[in-house]
This record gives C-alpha cells, sequence and structure tokens, in this order.
C-alpha cells in the first residue's frame, strides 16, 4: 500500500489541508525526530508529514536528526518520501520562485551522520542516482500540467550552514556545475536509500545566492519573501503528484539488499 512522506517546513499540515489528521510522538533507536509525526489524508491517498527543522523552524540543518526523521517515516509505513527545501540559485536561469526537481547532488557537509549502520555491516549504497526517477518524472510532469516554473533536473550543492557562501565559494559552486545550493538534502536523501524508500526532493530558489552582481546579496528577509509564493505552488503541486504515484517495482527500495558486507 502507498503511503506519502512529506518532509517539510513548519505549518505544513495546515497548508497541505489534510483531512482525518492525527498526530503521534514516535521514538526511534537514534533519538526523538524532529517534530511529531502528522498523519492525514490527502486525495484519498494515506500522507505523513513531518516538519524537518520543527516547530517554528527551531533546528538548525546541522543539528536535524535526520536518521530519527527517515527511521520513524519508515516506521509509520511510509514508502516513498517527497521532500520540499528553500535553496539558493546558482544558475541565471534559475530564478527565485522557481521549482527544481534535482537529481545529483554534490555533498559539502561535514558533521553529520549518513548511515543507519554502525555495528558489524558496512553500508556502501549505491548513489549513482541518488532521487527516484519515477518521483522526479511525476513532478516534472505535473508541474508542466499546471503551468508552474520549474527544471526538470538540477545538482544540488548541500553545504553545512547554518551560515551562507561566500561569494568565492559560490562562484567555486558555480564551476564544480552545481545548480542550487541548500543545507539540508544530505544526508536526508542517503538515509532514505537505505531505508529502502523512493525519496525525491522538490528544490525551491529563494534568491541568487551571493554570486550575482546585479542582485541584492542573500539574506533572510529576501528569502522570506519569496518563500510565501514557492508555499503556494507547492501545495499545487503536491496533490496532483501524490495522487499520480503508482505501487510499482523500483531500484530505490532494492538498492539496500546488495549493498551491505
Amino acid at each position: 500500500m502507498i503511503k506519502v512522506g512529506i518532509i517539510g517546513g513548519s505549518g505544513l499540515d495546515d497548508n497541505l489541508q489534510l483531512t482525518h489528521v492525527e498526530r503521534a510522538k514516535v521514538h526511534t533507536p537514534y533519538g526523538a525526530p524532529s517534530d511529531l509525526i502528522i498523519s492525514g489524508q490527502l486525495q484519498g491517498r494515506a500522507v505523513v508529514a513531518l516538519a524537518r527543522h520543527g516547530a517554528n523552524h527551531r533546528i538548525m540543518p546541522s543539528n536535524v536528526n535526520y536518521r530519527a526523521n527517515i527511521w520513524a517515516l519508515k516506521e509509520m509505513g511510509v514508502t516513498h518520501i517527497l521532500a520540499t527545501t528553500a535553496c539558493g540559485s546558482l544558475r541565471e536561469a534559475i530564478a527565485p520562485g522557481h521549482l527544481v526537481f534535482i537529481d545529483q547532488f554534490i555533498d559539502r557537509t561535514t558533521r553529520r551522520n549518513q548511515t543507519f549502520y554502525e555495528g558489524q555491516q558496512v553500508c556502501h549504497i549505491p548513489m549513482s542516482e541518488p532521487f527516484c526517477p519515477t518521483l522526479r518524472a511525476i513532478l516534472a510532469k505535473t508541474a508542466a500540467e499546471l503551468g508552474i516554473a520549474h527544471h526538470a533536473r538540477g545538482t544540488m550543492v548541500t553545504i553545512e550552514g547554518p551560515r551562507f557562501s561566500t561569494k568565492a565559494e559560490s562562484r567555486m559552486f558555480q564551476m564544480w556545475g552545481g545548480d542550487v545550493i541548500n543545507m539540508s538534502t544530505v544526508p536526508e536523501v542517503v538515509l532514505a536509500r537505505e531505508a529502502g524508500l523512493c525519496y525525491a526532493s522538490i528544490a525551491m530558489s529563494t534568491d541568487y545566492d551571493c554570486w550575482h552582481e546585479s542582485k541584492e546579496a542573500v539574506t533572510i528577509d529576501l528569502v522570506l519573501k519569496t518563500m510565501a509564493h514557492n508555499a503556494a505552488q507547492v501545495n499545487r503541486l503536491l496533490p496532483s503528484a501524490i495522487a499520480k504515484i503508482l505501487e510499482e517495482p523500483c531500484q530505490c527500495r532494492e538498492a539496500v539488499k546488495t549493498a551491505l558486507i
């Protein structure tokens, strides 16, 4: 049975207009998730939602308990995850307000636990295609149908944060092939693959980072100004996209079976 997990910001359940809403405190071997787990119905589909940074955005990116979050969603029966994330744009074509359905990442984090396996097994999880291609195709098709400005692929640079980049770093990430930049995709996507879940990210461009000489450098005020527009677009996208998800075999769910030593 398909159950879709949605990872996003505070107040997510209110924005999504879920019905039959319940909230549960879930305990995991890795500690507490970021917040209460919210379950409900959206367009007749079972949905589980979690605020990545907790209520009122109180948890900074490096302190998010990513392992507990993914473990808790798995325990709740989630099969697919759609994760929303604010990001800066490293490309002129990706304007603030555009959505990007990323297909690759570059990891610049240093402090985060990236595996569930720390005992007698080592997990060398394949990451050549980190995001579920089926979910990405559904998101791109739905965005096109709804007339939402989007990009069907892109490379996400995930930095440690919570500070923003310097101009030198921003330009370096461009030279590396980065298209957008955030602080939360890694290790979330890696842990989802270890857990055997299909995972796709909806990256919401809020600014041009600090590389764009003709635009003002990124500030939290600038980010917040674009967030309301982005949230409205995602709230249009998610119900239609979720309705298109089918129960079918996917390599995302099988990869971990051959990754353990």
